[in-house]
């Protein structure tokens, strides 16, 4: 397999990218892939880059939308692209089964580059083919990522590109690679032509998927920073007396304004941000609640089970 340089290399000459897309994906996934390319072709008057999708079966991919996405064929139909990106969400491990597992370890070596978007990173890693590569996943999976696969630097990155292999936590860092590919194949302008059609700015790949920028729109940076610090903190949650002090202001200065910015106090807000956490562990995983409790940063099942009830009105036990 050819360094993946060779397709991030300025050329004229058509790529090909093929999209794995398993059963229960996200459509915003697939198009924050595709739809920069399409853009790209228009913005450059010629067909620079092409595509085909393909799944599991070669029958069109039910999406979490409810929507059916058509397939040019199964994965086999991937052969003769210059690059394979697999796309996949929910229930991975269910719906990437063992036979599909071994396809792509056979086809892999066809390609010059292999992708990963959001629990796409699960299914390469599963075929052995980001052993000893830096990489990302989506980052409410970083932790279980990583703890499962040691031999991978895992990175909280939006986007990495480590020689052959390219993986993106989500949706925006998917468009974020793509406009990353687009500028290096074909031009920094076409990118922020591109970038400029979807009304977005780029991001670059290094910046963390947890960042201030995940905040609201024109919120005070003040609080988007404390945002910040609480969301990388949900399983050892600090004191708001802390967090403030880290931004260089009281206590009572970081209440005033999240009051002003939210409507709620600090303490609230975090809380919120670890309840929902553990909701999506609850829903996404097998965890143990124990487990969940640690991991959002409460000292006991029971002490979670309280809290989630109190906020969302049901028990934990009522999502299982």
């Amino acid at each position: 397999m050819a360094d993946s340089a060779s397709i991030l290399a300025a050329s004229r000459q058509p790529l090909t990218i093929a999209l794995l897309v398993l059963p229960r994906a996200s459509i915003l996934e697939v198009a924050s892939t595709l739809d920069p390319l399409r853009a790209a072709n228009r913005h450059l008057g010629f067909e620079a880059y092409r595509w085909r999708v393909v799944t599991p079966d070669g029958q069109a991919a039910p999406l979490t939308c409810g929507i059916e996405l058509p397939a040019d064929g199964p994965l086999s139909a991937a052969a003769g692209a210059d690059a394979l990106i697999v796309i996949a969400g929910y229930n991975q491990a269910d719906v990437a089964t063992a036979a599909l597992i071994r396809g792509l370890r056979r086809i892999a070596p066809r390609f010059k580059a292999l992708g990963g978007i959001d629990a796409g990173s699960w299914v390469l890693a599963r075929a052995g083919l980001l052993q000893g590569y830096r990489a990302t996943v989506h980052w409410e999976d970083l932790e279980d990522f990583a703890a499962t696969y040691p031999d991978i630097e895992v990175l909280p990155d939006r986007f990495v590109i480590d020689r052959t292999r390219m993986t993106a936590g989500g949706a925006a860092p998917a468009a974020d690679l793509m406009l990353h590919l687009i500028a290096h194949r074909s031009g920094r302008a076409t990118a922020l032509q591109v970038a400029g059609s979807f009304i977005t700015t780029p991001r670059e790949g290094a910046e963390t998927q947890i960042a201030p920028a995940r905040a609201p729109l024109r919120i005070d940076p003040r609080v988007a920073a404390a945002i910040a610090r609480m969301e990388t903190r949900l399983d050892a949650p600090e004191p708001v007396a802390a967090t403030a002090r880290a931004l260089g202001l009281s206590p009572r200065r970081l209440e005033t304004l999240f009051h002003t910015e939210l409507g709620q106090t600090p303490g609230a807000f975090g809380l919120s941000l670890r309840l929902q956490a553990a909701r999506r562990m609850i829903n996404d995983t097998r965890h143990p609640l124990a487990e969940v409790a640690l991991r959002t940063g409460f000292s006991s099942a029971s002490t979670l089970s309280r809290a989630f009830r109190a906020h969302f009105g049901q028990p934990p036990s009522a999502l299982r």
